[in-house]
């Protein structure tokens, strides 16, 4: 069903992908339709097929290595959390913080628990996720336009993931978590339209980065969890190697790029990004075309 080669390049684009601004799942979607794996693209949009667990352990061993890189940044958070719990008021960055990430959570907790499976089903295939890649890559490029327009700083703040509390307010966060609902359809990035939305709310480009990426941990674990069991169906008998190949090759992935991408964002922009998925899109929305399926 999916050889070591194909898991693990799955999972190192699975990896990348998911923090880079240019989707995962529009990726794995492309790739598998560009190099002609018809068994895996079509397991892909199956409502019951191993590609669910393979998914899972992709996504939970991403979710470890971003917990890894900013673990004492969560370490802060959960203290924050617990504390304001305790005394029932917030009181300081930390918690606020929590607080922000909690909320930015909940609007696509609620609507990927319950359209999540349907909308991959639909949409993850290879013209759809194309279409999207292209749209994806206009969203970068408005984003890209704020931040310039509106002088938004690129500079460094050498500062820690917290202070983001005391920029963003909570109707600002919920703003961002309602944007995330764009990336259960193929092709749109998670990081990306939680980068994006994260400048509108007056976030730096380093601010944005961090804020997307804190808030992608929980997400992106907790799905993992909540289908863990499918990894011990019998959909997965002859493959667990394989995934398990995947995964770690998606943990390693996942670790670099957020290690990349929390210096680049410190004095870089989205628009490389945004026209790396118009072109890539066009590329292979021409290459659609040529093959005729």
């Amino acid at each position: 069903m999916i050889t070591f080669f194909q898991a693990i390049l799955l999972g190192l684009l699975q990896g990348a992908t998911e923090l880079f601004p240019i989707s995962s799942l529009g990726h794995s979607v492309i790739f598998a339709w560009l190099f002609n794996w018809h068994t895996i693209l079509a397991d892909e949009s199956q409502n019951e097929s191993f590609f669910l667990s393979f998914l899972v352990i992709l996504h939970v061993a991403t979710a470890i290595a971003l917990i890894i890189f900013y673990w004492s940044t969560w370490i802060r958070i959960a203290k924050g959390f617990f504390g304001s719990v305790a005394k029932r008021k917030i009181d300081n960055p930390d918690s606020r913080l929590a607080w922000l990430l909690i909320l930015a959570t909940i609007p696509v907790g609620v609507i990927g628990l319950t359209f999540e499976h349907s909308l991959r089903t639909q949409f993850a295939k290879p013209l759809s996720a194309i279409i999207f890649l292209i749209i994806n890559g206009f969203i970068l490029l408005a984003g890209d336009y704020y931040q310039r327009s509106h002088h938004l700083s690129t500079a460094p703040s050498h500062g820690d993931a917290t202070h983001i509390s005391g920029k963003l307010t909570f109707s600002r966060a919920l703003f961002i978590g309602v944007a995330q609902i764009g990336a259960l359809f193929a092709g749109i990035s998670r990081s990306g339209i939680t980068m994006v939305t994260g400048l509108f709310s007056g976030l730096s480009n380093e601010d944005a980065a961090r804020f997307s990426f804190l808030l992608a941990t929980p997400i992106i674990l907790g799905a993992g969890i909540i289908k863990l069991p499918d990894f011990f169906s019998k959909l997965d008998a002859g493959v667990h190697g394989q995934i398990i190949a995947g995964g770690i090759a998606a943990g390693v992935a996942a670790y670099l790029s957020v290690r990349f991408l929390d210096k680049y964002f410190q004095n870089k922009s989205l628009r490389p990004f945004g026209i790396y998925c118009i072109g890539m899109g066009l590329a292979m929305l021409g290459l659609f075309v040529i093959r005729g399926a």
